[in-house]
């Protein structure tokens, strides 16, 4: 046993990988959720109704908790990484590397394209008239399916890889 009783940092360095590993993991959740579930259940609307419900969620999403896991999966897996520099935790630094490039490609997906595109589908109101809702969904709706897949994929991996880290962690401070 290499460490019989492990220091504050020890401590440190593996709550943060925890907690990155649980918000990367229930963010890539939300977005395997749209994926197999949400998404096809809208999909089964006409179109007025899709861009209304999709128009809500789009703003209910935006919330505390949701924004803790969608924030959180980079600052946490960051945190980590930097918890792991010291020369007797390094070797997992690799791994936490992978996880926080992983999340922030979910974050630049998320921000680059899923966010304008809710942006563009909210310009839909009837307040200016006549609405082409279903020339709106079809702008939307594949884009957007094909983004999130791509997100969800993204912090899929970086989860993976987090828990690989984990295992990398105990092994060295054991």
């Amino acid at each position: 046993m290499k460490n019989a009783v492990a220091t504050g940092s020890q401590v440190s360095a593996v709550v943060s990988l925890i907690v990155a590993m649980v918000t990367t993991g229930l963010l890539a959740g939300v977005f395997y959720a749209y994926a197999c579930s949400v998404m096809i259940g809208l999909g089964k609307f006409d179109d007025k109704t899709y861009v209304e419900v999709m128009n809500k969620i789009n703003v209910v999403i935006v919330n505390p908790v949701f924004m803790l896991s969608f924030l959180g999966s980079v600052a946490f897996s960051i945190l980590a990484a930097l918890l792991h520099l010291r020369s007797d935790l390094r070797p997992v630094l690799i791994w936490v590397g992978v996880a926080v490039a992983l999340n922030l490609v979910s974050l630049i997906v998320t921000s680059g394209f899923n966010v304008p595109l809710n942006d563009q589908l909210a310009t839909a109101t009837d307040a200016q008239g006549v609405v082409d809702y279903a020339g709106l969904r079809k702008d939307f709706e594949m884009p957007w399916l094909t983004w999130n897949i791509v997100r969800a994929l993204a912090n899929t991996g970086a989860l993976a890889v987090l828990g690989w880290a984990l295992v990398q962690h105990g092994r060295l401070t054991r």
